[in-house]
């Protein structure tokens, strides 16, 4: 393995993090619309505080997802074949979500905003949930050939692991997202969603005890990265803590800042325990590697050259949208 081949497996799991501590707290605000708004103000009060960068947001996943096409078309291709009746499904709901702000504000009748408004909280709830169905069904290994060809069956997408994973991002995603509104917003709503993140932090520690336990007995982290894998589990149970406590305190962005961070720190879990790995497969002869994946050492050299001339750019302008749009919206 060269050293551009891991600078860009490390550069594709920075970018999945990024969507999930970003795109992670829209979701929990679409989440929130048709959960703790309570009438037609909380919920244009919700939605208005990510109107201006949701879009921007979303970016991140369209980046990750051409920064493994460009550095590892052999895992692109496996992993995108492989899930492609889930990755179908996140697709539909990216649309339907991502139509529902336009067509709410051009809709004419209290009705049909209802609509539009239910469809953008269901589809909120959906893609996260089904991203962490992904992730966690892939890290189990998956029936693949020596070529690289995923022969998935119904429970090679869904099982124990795979739906705990999914309902522990899409909790991460709801509380990421109360610990926004808390953030962004005055009033009632501030209040609601700080009391609802303070009961939902119960239920997730149930769930980190359980999803711990599953990623023991159902994949070989433990056995590849013990200390990695115990370290990771132990970060994301204190970030979690942490986040609650702050709740509590009234400590709007270290709140917002530690549930963020929980992202972070599943998606290093899971790219770690994969390492060497970019998919594992149930024939451990049949794994992907990053060495085997990766596109040609020239490919490789000219991306991370036109990265580090752009990212900066990028950066800066995502820096200076939220520094605009940093007030709390007001009921």
């Amino acid at each position: 393995m060269t050293g551009l081949q891991l600078f860009w497996f490390i550069i594709v799991g920075v970018l999945f993090s990024g969507f999930f501590f970003l795109e992670g707290f829209d979701y929990g605000v679409g989440m929130s619309t048709i959960t703790i708004a309570k009438d037609k103000r909380e919920i244009e009060q919700t939605i208005g505080s990510i109107g201006p960068v949701w879009d921007l947001n979303e970016v991140w996943l369209l980046t990750a997802g051409g920064a493994m096409f460009a550095s590892f078309p052999y895992w692109y291709a496996s992993l995108f074949s492989g899930f492609y009746l889930v990755l179908f499904l996140i697709l539909v709901g990216l649309i339907f979500r991502g139509v529902t702000f336009e067509f709410r504000h051009h809709s004419h009748t209290e009705k049909g905003k209802m609509i539009w408004t239910r469809i953008l909280g269901v589809a909120s709830f959906a893609i996260p949930f089904l991203f962490g169905l992904m992730f966690t069904a892939m890290i189990q290994g998956v029936p693949m050939d020596e070529k690289g060809n995923v022969m998935a069956t119904f429970t090679t997408y869904v099982n124990f692991l795979s739906v705990v994973g999914g309902v522990a991002v899409m909790l991460l995603s709801w509380l990421h997202g109360l610990n926004y509104l808390a953030l962004k917003t005055e009033g009632d709503l501030r209040e609601r969603a700080a009391r609802v993140a303070n009961k939902l932090y119960f239920v997730l520690y149930a769930g980190e005890v359980v999803f711990a336990i599953l990623v023991a007995l159902y994949t070989d982290f433990f056995d590849k990265h013990f200390l990695g894998t115990l370290i990771l589990l132990a970060v994301i149970v204190v970030l979690t803590l942490i986040a609650h406590l702050s709740v509590r305190a009234k400590k709007e962005m270290t709140a917002f800042l530690a549930s963020g961070l929980t992202f972070i720190a599943l998606v290093a879990l899971i790219f770690q325990g994969m390492f060497p790995r970019v998919m594992i497969a149930t024939n451990a002869a049949h794994s992907i590697l990053i060495k085997n994946a990766s596109s040609t050492a020239y490919t490789l050299k000219t991306m991370t050259l036109i990265t580090l001339v752009i990212l900066p750019f990028v950066l800066i302008y995502m820096g200076w949208t939220y520094f605009i749009f940093r007030k709390r919206i007001e009921k």
